[in-house]
């Protein structure tokens, strides 16, 4: 097993500890910082595996190195925050993050999405032309996509959005990303035609769309496509 290095990017020396201690403690490698500036040299010098990001930063603020880090990478960043407003998670998101917690937190749950994102950047290297994901699957080659062992219909809309979700499991997903990715530039403010089409989905996929197992809202942020494989 890969040994992982994480970046923590924290001011609060209190947190930082708890995170440098519990990172010790289960295996993981780590190194840390307190501000923006610091952060970008260790970042380039080190080449991290996943980035812990607080956004109140006494240099800035931490979407700022947020945005930076996504110009030049794509490895899995987690934010670790007090800030609880939807507005922050929305922008946080939206800056390049792939996850966002709020302080105090659970260890517990941060080491698990931490997991999760590992994996998923792990499995970007080599993607295969298969998805499974509980009873879906999806075959990129052929675009053939069937659930409970029976091939779905989809239109090419509904197609591109299970798409974008398969490929982005477990991770909170804006609606202004959703919208980008799967319609285009330009129609990041068509919130109608990203309801439209979650709702039909869920009627094809969900054993009751009213309480999906699959298409989870993200209440005033936007969805999470769960896969417990």
């Amino acid at each position: 097993m890969k040994n992982y290095l994480i970046q923590i990017i924290e001011d609060d020396p209190s947190v930082k500890k708890l995170l440098e201690i519990t990172f010790r403690e289960y295996g993981f490698n780590h190194i840390s910082c307190e501000n923006k500036k610091n952060a970008m040299v260790m970042f380039l010098s080190h080449n991290p595996d996943l980035l812990i990001v607080d956004l109140g930063l006494s240099d800035g603020d931490g979407k700022e190195f947020i945005k930076q880090v996504r110009e030049i990478s794509k490895l899995p960043i987690v934010v670790l925050s007090a800030r609880h407003d939807e507005k922050e998670i929305i922008a946080a998101l939206d800056a390049g993050a792939d996850d966002y917690m709020t302080k105090p937190f659970s260890v517990n749950e941060l080491l698990a999405r931490i997991r999760t994102n590992l994996r998923r950047n792990t499995g970007d290297e080599n993607i295969s032309s298969k998805i499974l994901c509980g009873e879906l699957e999806m075959d990129i080659a052929s675009r053939d996509i069937f659930f409970k062992n029976e091939q779905l219909k989809l239109t090419p809309i509904e197609y591109e959005l299970l798409k974008y979700f398969l490929l982005n499991t477990n991770k909170t997903l804006t609606h202004k990303q959703i919208l980008k990715e799967v319609w285009g530039v330009g129609y990041q403010s068509e919130m109608q035609y990203l309801r439209t089409y979650v709702n039909t989905l869920r009627k094809k996929i969900e054993q009751n769309s009213t309480r999906p197992n699959y298409i989870k809202t993200e209440s005033g942020i936007g969805y999470r496509f769960c896969c417990n494989n």
